[in-house]
């Protein structure tokens, strides 16, 4: 396949990337951080990097977006780097795996079969998808096998909306919204008496039932979980600026009166800015 002068400069960039990668990882004149690096201590990183580029991406700052990427782009290369030096699979497996899988899971594009919409693109890499995975078992079709996977794999608020989603799908579930909230009051009960009276142990689960029902009500009025504490989160900092901003001193000198007061303020400035846009 012959490359034009663009993906050349590309394929230039990419190996730059690399030779500095192995650079840093060089037992001869390397970088100590980097070499003391294993794909263990590497994954909060990658966890970090991906969520550092959907925030870019949702602020359209397109210099923001290119960083980040980037960003992302040097775990991916650190991860190969390793791998490859304890003779595991080196950036050529990565990159020859996901171009393979691509063209698998693409027919439509690279092989002859004919597809009217979306929906059924969708279809076909799905059934794809499991039929490489070997999930077409009766063992592999179980609901607790898919769970599991969204338990692992996602986010918690993400993986418990999904993990709610399927079970409910299923026929696990409460006849009305009035059972979804006799459940929640009955975890809030549960929580509180185990602060009271239980091991940390048994109130950290608690919480955690608590937060899963609250997920179900969630979902019963098709909200977003997610996306609301990512809400909360934003306001709260927002009126702690706005706080900073007509105060002289450390907010950690003032009493918490005197806090409560600047927050009430900035929550009402807050909230006239917002109705007026």
């Amino acid at each position: 396949m012959k490359l034009n002068q663009k993906h050349s400069d590309t394929l230039a960039a990419l190996e730059e990337l690399i030779e500095v990668v192995a650079k840093l990882r060089s037992p001869d004149g390397g970088c100590p951080w980097d070499l003391a690096q294993t794909p263990q201590t590497l994954t909060p990183y990658v966890i970090e990097e991906a969520y550092e580029v959907v925030d870019a991406i949702k602020s359209g700052d397109q210099e923001a977006i290119a960083e980040e990427l980037g960003d992302l782009l040097l775990q991916v290369v650190l991860q190969a780097q390793i791998a490859s030096e304890s003779g595991q699979f080196s950036l050529k497996e990565i990159t020859q795996g996901i171009s393979q899988k691509l063209i698998r899971r693409h027919p439509h594009v690279f092989g002859d079969v004919s597809v009217q919409s979306v929906d059924e693109v969708r279809q076909n890499w799905e059934q794809i998808k499991a039929a490489e995975k070997g999930e077409s078992s009766p063992e592999t079709q179980k609901l607790t096998t898919k769970l599991s996977r969204y338990r692992r794999t996602l986010p918690p608020l993400t993986a418990a909306m999904k993990i709610s989603q399927k079970a409910a799908a299923v026929g696990f579930e409460w006849e009305n919204i009035d059972g979804v909230w006799n459940k929640f009051y009955e975890e809030l009960a549960e929580f509180r008496e185990a602060l009271a009276k239980e091991t940390p142990a048994r109130q950290q689960a608690e919480l955690g039932d608590l937060l899963f029902a609250v997920i179900q009500l969630a979902r019963w009025h098709q909200l977003d979980p997610s996306d609301a504490l990512e809400g909360t989160n934003q306001r709260f900092v927002q009126r702690l600026e706005k706080m900073e901003a007509v105060v002289d001193r450390p907010l950690s000198d003032y009493s918490l009166d005197e806090l409560e007061k600047l927050w009430q303020r900035a929550k009402a400035q807050l909230a006239e800015e917002t109705s007026g846009e």
